[in-house]
């Protein structure tokens, strides 16, 4: 039997630009998509905490050390700059893995989005 499991959560980052025009999607900072195990297309949930907004999309790389969080096409609808997100991945595993599987969660800074140590 397979579940679907938590993978991947980049934890309270704030959204640095919102680009209506663009063709969709999410840009987020090489740093924290390598940090969380997460790759260029990945299906991301993400949580809007300072409207409640949840809903999916996919990734695009951005550049790398730039806290850059870009909710893209119409996407940038659901969060304004300067609002507060979280970012999650799931994965399917056979019920024995996922019990033992942990997933990557990083936790980032909220004023620069770059990853605390």
């Amino acid at each position: 039997m397979l579940i679907e499991v938590l993978k991947s959560k980049i934890h309270r980052v704030t959204v640095t630009e919102a680009n209506l025009n663009y063709i969709g999607s999410i840009t987020i900072d090489e740093d924290l998509i390598d940090a969380a195990s997460i790759i260029a297309n990945e299906k991301v949930y993400i949580v809007n905490n300072n409207n409640g907004e949840r809903f999916e999309t996919y990734v695009i790389k951005g550049e790398r050390g730039t806290g850059q969080i870009c909710l893209n096409g119409a996407a940038a609808r659901k969060c304004q700059v300067g609002d507060i997100i979280i970012i999650m991945t799931y994965a399917y595993m056979e019920f024995e893995e996922a019990k033992a599987f942990k997933p990557f969660v990083v936790f980032p800074d909220t004023k620069t989005n770059k990853i605390i140590k």
